[in-house]
């Protein structure tokens, strides 16, 4: 999956276009791995380029090749909600 480079999204919006939860969209740019701008004084708002999605997505499938090829995770096991991880390799625990 690509999104356009120039477009700019709000993390509900991504997370809903990835079909995952909103929490592992906060993880990862709180770990640094999304690139987010934050708009606004005070909290202000987050938004998120796309050029940092694909960037993001990029490493994400990569680090999923990996554990799959490499690791003992199934394709299965990691498309189950239940037992497997999110796009950003977080377990089902670990979602909220």
């Amino acid at each position: 999956m690509q999104v356009e480079d120039n477009r700019v999204f709000r993390v509900k919006e991504l997370a809903d276009l990835l079909d995952i939860h909103r929490s592992t969209i906060y993880r990862a740019i709180e770990a640094g791995e999304l690139e987010a701008l934050k708009i606004g004084t005070g909290r202000g708002v987050l938004r998120i380029p796309g050029f940092s999605v694909n960037i993001w997505l990029g490493e994400c499938t990569e680090a999923a090749a990996r554990e799959f090829f490499e690791g003992d995770a199934s394709a299965e096991q990691a498309d189950n909600p239940e037992t497997g991880t999110d796009v950003a390799g977080h377990g089902a625990e670990e979602v909220a």
